[in-house]
This record gives structure tokens, C-alpha cells and sequence, in this order.
């Protein structure tokens, strides 16, 4: 008893050490991004043993803010090593990842290696969540849902624009590309404006291949008919000419049987 009263003597204080929590919120509608940091260890309640594509409520950065909905995108360990969905752990393992499954850099075709990552549930060693904002809330975030930034590049796809700009089918989507300026090098000079290549335009070029390749298609199984008939016809002359052989060959058989038979009957 002695020995076992000095041991928990001898025992250092244990204390509970909560480190501060790192989330990067996006928002979709303004483009703006924002950081925030969460030590209170009650609010984080309501971010762990959480997943990627879980929605979390707001009330994790304060009342206020409690009629909001975040949805957890991804994340980082205190190390770096990032969150991968589908890994249902907490933990951080080590997995043989290509280039299709994302976290690794595939340096030749086919080359794999084995990779650490961390688990898609959220824990203490987690040091960094990245938040989007699924659903508003009345009370506006500062620097976030009240600044709308501006978006540096326009859509690419055609239908992209189409929808931007609410067009028909018949507008030109030429005519509504957003265009960039860019400044010139030079002092006084005349700034150039560059534009993206629209992507999946519908152009008589492309119709007109789109026409080739189809009359390409109807050739070659109106070919392929051909050949079959052929073939068909082919096969049923050489099982005729093969009945015909065998019909004579039994004719012949049968003549010669009759012919023994009214010989031995002499």
C-alpha cells in the first residue's frame, strides 16, 4: 500500500490542453472567404466526430450566427496531411493512392505510391476545416456575405453562357463573352482585351462532321449487310452443292447394291 501511495504520488498533473480550431469559410453566392478561429471547446461540439459533406450549424462561431448551415468540404491534421473522403476514420493511415484517387502526383503514366492521409472525420488533431455556406441566416457574417467579389474570369461552356445571360437557343453566344482587359506593358499604350474559347459551340463546321460521321455509320452497315448476305448466300451454295455430292453418292451406292443383287439372282 505504501509503494502504491508514493506511485500516485510521484504522478505528474494531467490537464486538459484544447488548441484553437482553424476554419476557412467560402461562400458561394459573393466569392468571398474568410478565416475564423474557435477555442471555446463547447462550440466545437458541433463540428466533431463530423464528416466531409456533413452540414454543421452556425452556432459553432456564436449565437448570432445559429440560423446558419456550414457543409464541411475537407480539411488538414496539425502535420499538414490532408482529409480524403471515404476514409472512415479519425485517424491518419497509409494508403496506396494513383493518380485518379487524388492526393498524390503522379510523376510517370501508372505510377503509384503509398501515401499518408488523413480519415474524412473531424477530431482534435484536426488543425484546419474547410466550411462552405449551405444556407443563410438573417444575420449577415462580416467580410463574408456582405462583400461581393467580383469574378475575374467569365463562363467557358456555351450553355454556361446561355444560362448566364438568359439566351435562347438562337442567340449567338459569340456576341456575350465576357471579355478581360489586360493593360499594356508599355506607358501610354493601348490596353488588349483577351476571351476564352467557348467550349461546346454548335458551329455548321461541327454539324457538318456530325452529318460525315453518321453517313460514315449508315456506309459501313449497309456494307456489313452486303458482306452478310454474301456470306449467306455463300454458305447455302456450298451446303447445296454438299447435299447434291451426297444425294449422287447414294444413288450411285444404291446402284451398285441393285446391280450385285440381279447379278447373283442370274
Amino acid at each position: 500500500p505504501g509503494q502504491i501511495f508514493s506511485r500516485f504520488e510521484r504522478q505528474r498533473p494531467f490537464f486538459l490542453c484544447f488548441v484553437a480550431m482553424k476554419f476557412n469559410i467560402a461562400d458561394p453566392h459573393t466569392g468571398a472567404q474568410k478565416t475564423m478561429d474557435v477555442d471555446d471547446d463547447k462550440r466545437l461540439r458541433f463540428v466533431l466526430d463530423k464528416r466531409i459533406s456533413h452540414e454543421v450549424n452556425g452556432a459553432i462561431f456564436g449565437d448570432q450566427f445559429q440560423d446558419y448551415t456550414f457543409k464541411i468540404t475537407g480539411g488538414i491534421d496539425k502535420q499538414g496531411f490532408p482529409m480524403k473522403q471515404g476514409i472512415l476514420v479519425p485517424d491518419r493511415v497509409r494508403l496506396l493512392l494513383n493518380e485518379d484517387s487524388g492526393c498524390f502526383t503522379m510523376k510517370k503514366k501508372g505510377d503509384r505510391k503509398r501515401r499518408s492521409v488523413r480519415g474524412c472525420i473531424v477530431s482534435r488533431e484536426i488543425s484546419v476545416v474547410n466550411l462552405i455556406v449551405a444556407k443563410r441566416g438573417k444575420e449577415p457574417i462580416p467580410d463574408l456575405t456582405n462583400k461581393v467579389l467580383p469574378r475575374r474570369l467569365g463562363p467557358k461552356r456555351a450553355n454556361n453562357i446561355r444560362k448566364l445571360f438568359n439566351l435562347e437557343k438562337s442567340d449567338d453566344v459569340r456576341m456575350y463573352v465576357v471579355r478581360r482587359e489586360i493593360p499594356s506593358k508599355k506607358e501610354g499604350g493601348k490596353p488588349k482585351t483577351k476571351a476564352p474559347k467557348i467550349q461546346r459551340l454548335i458551329t455548321p463546321e461541327r454539324l457538318q462532321r456530325k452529318r460525315r460521321r453518321a453517313a460514315l455509320i449508315r456506309r459501313q452497315r449497309e456494307h456489313s449487310k452486303q458482306q452478310a448476305a454474301a456470306y449467306a448466300a455463300l454458305l447455302a451454295k456450298r451446303k447445296q452443292e454438299k447435299r447434291a455430292a451426297l444425294m449422287s453418292k447414294k444413288s450411285r451406292h444404291s446402284a451398285r447394291l441393285s446391280q450385285r443383287k440381279s447379278e447373283k439372282k442370274q
